[in-house]
Order: structure tokens, then sequence, then C-alpha cells
């Protein structure tokens, strides 16, 4: 066919690899494990249990770190219902299902760590979001992620709605 350049087998496909800092902490490191799981529990469907257990054992995580991921993904995916209404509320023009999987996952990680576990500060939560997004999401999520989080989180009576299970005598994360 004209047009097409013929592959040659023995031709390596040229690539970049893109070195990221690696985490500050063991809670940093917990985030971006939780947001690599919770990527592929969203786009393909895998059991959550299954794939923690995998994305841990393939890496040499410390043990807080490890127990951290494990609340985190297990928080997600429990109180994922309230956590999508939340996020609907400050960006009703996305549905949550045609929202990039990374940015509805750092969302969902950072109000669950600020609102339900009440385990980070909102400033913290919100600049572990926005690093999250600069790593793996798309060049506008920062910006979305930021707007989203600091809208949210001025909503103080979604803020009570949301810590309203914990209050009510749940386990805190820590």
């Amino acid at each position: 066919m004209k047009g097409f350049h013929e592959l040659d087998p023995s031709e390596r496909p040229k690539g970049e690899v893109i070195q990221h800092d690696p985490p500050v902490n063991e809670r940093s490191l917990a985030r971006r494990i939780s947001l690599q799981i919770l990527y592929e529990v969203d786009s393909a469907g895998h059991p959550p249990g299954s794939v923690t257990a995998i994305h841990l054992q393939a890496r040499d995580v410390p043990r807080k770190a490890a127990r951290y991921v494990r609340q985190l993904v297990s928080g997600v995916v429990e109180h994922r219902a309230a956590l999508d209404r939340a996020i609907q509320r400050y960006a009703p023009e996305w549905p949550i299902e045609q929202m990039a999987i990374v940015d509805r996952n750092v969302l969902r990680l950072a109000i669950l760590e600020f609102a339900v576990f009440q385990s980070t500060p909102v400033s913290v939560a919100i600049d572990e979001a926005v690093q999250l997004a600069k790593l793996f999401g798309a060049e506008s999520s920062p910006g979305f992620v930021n707007g989203v989080l600091g809208a949210l989180s001025e909503d103080e009576a979604l803020i009570a709605a949301l810590r309203a299970p914990r209050a009510k005598g749940e386990e805190t994360s820590e």
C-alpha cells in the first residue's frame, strides 16, 4: 500500500522514559500506588483486593505504606457513591463516567483523606492531589483537580455529610 511505512521487526520503536521524582514520604508513595490500583480497577473492572495484592507484592513497599494503600483503596471502594456525588456537585459539566479516570480517582482519594477519614489536612490533600494529577494526568488535570477540591473544601455542609459515617462509629484510618 502506498503511504504506509513498512515496519521492520528489527527496528525498535523509539520512546521516552519519564523519570519521576521519588515520593517525599510513605503516604505519598501510598497515594501513588493507590491511584494506580484504582485506575486498573476503574478501567478494567478487576477486583480491588486482587489488584491491591498484586501491586503490593510487585513492589518493595514498607509495611506502614502498604497498610495505608489498603485503607485508601478500600475507602474509595466503600465510599465511592458519596465521593462521586460530591465531585459531581463541583464538576457538573463533567459526568463522572466521562471524566478522565486519573482525574476522578485523584479527586476520590483527596476527598476521602480530608473529608471522610479526616486523616490529612485539606491543604496537604489538595497539594498531594495536584502533584498526582501532574504526574499521571493530562496537561489540564492539575488545574481541574485544584479547582474542584478548592471549591469542595469550602462546603462545610458537604464535608460534614461525608464525615457523618465516621461520626456514627466507623473506624478511622489512623
